[in-house]
């Protein structure tokens, strides 16, 4: 085997193939997802140094925002830059322990932007239901204790896959019909047992992401509850509104998600190849792109602090000082 160790069976490579069936293609495919890396990094980069600038977005739900978009550009430049010289350049080789550090990387920051939903609707939750303790409840120390602990749980649960995938032995060649290392991809060009990587896999998805869907869920009945008892129909409309571009998010962040967990084990004689790869790419560079813009459009703060900020408009920021996105 090419690149390969013969008396361990661990290669020295990795051959990433971008997508298969499609590689006559991929200088037209790599347009798209450059344009919406490009959208991803300006976006992001500017909503954190405008949340950081602006004194008005010093608040929970930006702080926890901030940390959404960090998470989103480090997931995607995790994979993007890589892919791009695979469809640019056919620099297709990865060495084994990079692909182990980008597998790790890619999973790791996928269950924290999963983590940092839920924190966000715990947010809404708090600031819609005790609008009255809102800052005393989430204050400083509370909110970077509780992103730290999500940070660590994703880190402590996506720890063991780069282990499980290491122990492997790779005697059926080291092409990875994929754009980047993706744990259940690495193990299924593997010549031994991968049930272990199956199951573990299975289970985190299921205590990460479902616990994080559920919080999300009981936030949001809580939520809706309050809303609904509140005396007028203007009322109701303003509590809700705060919380219709945390609910953009998650359409956004869990439908390829889940569309790219079924299909990778259920789904992958019905599905084409390269749809599940193309949905899987999206599935990491779609956040990042489109938070930014439904942040931007849809909460009041932050659009009037844009406009001020590119019109260089000093006056009025004592109204807007004295709005409150509770």
């Amino acid at each position: 085997m090419s690149g390969a160790n013969s008396s361990s069976l661990t290669p020295e490579f990795f051959i990433l193939n971008g997508i298969p069936g499609l590689e006559e293609a991929h200088v037209w495919i790599s347009l798209p997802f450059c344009f919406m890396y490009m959208i991803a990094v300006v976006g992001n980069c500017g909503l954190m140094y405008l949340i950081g600038h602006e004194e008005i977005l010093h608040r929970p739900m930006y702080y926890f925002l901030t940390l959404l978009s960090f998470t989103d550009i480090t997931l995607c430049t995790t994979t993007v830059p890589n892919m791009l010289c695979i469809f640019w350049f056919n620099l297709k080789k990865i060495g084994f322990k990079a692909c182990l550090a980008q597998m790790f990387f890619v999973h790791t920051f996928t269950a924290t932007e999963s983590g940092m939903l839920m924190l966000m609707a715990l947010d809404r939750y708090v600031a819609i239901c005790y609008p009255l303790r809102y800052g005393t409840i989430l204050t400083n120390p509370v909110i970077a204790k509780a992103s730290l602990a999500t940070f660590l749980r994703s880190v402590a649960f996506i720890l063991p896959f780069t282990f499980l995938t290491k122990r492997l032995p790779y005697c059926r060649g080291n092409l990875i019909p994929h754009a980047y290392c993706d744990h259940m991809s690495v193990a299924k060009i593997s010549c031994g047992n991968v049930k272990v990587n199956a199951v573990y896999g299975l289970l985190v998805a299921l205590v990460v992401c479902a616990f994080d869907i559920f919080c999300i869920t009981v936030s949001y009945t809580m939520i809706l509850r309050a809303v609904m008892n509140l005396s007028s129909a203007d009322a109701r409309h303003k509590a809700f509104s705060t919380c219709t571009s945390h609910i953009c998010a998650i359409v956004i962040t869990y439908v390829p998600a889940f569309f790219n967990f079924f299909t990778h084990r259920f789904g992958g004689h019905t599905i084409p190849h390269h749809i599940h790869i193309i949905v899987a790419n999206l599935y990491l560079l779609l956040p990042a792109t489109m938070n930014p813009i439904v942040y931007g459009v849809k909460t009041k703060q932050i659009r009037e602090s844009v406009i001020k900020f590119f019109s260089g408009d000093k006056s009025g920021i004592t109204e807007i000082k004295g709005l409150k996105n509770k």
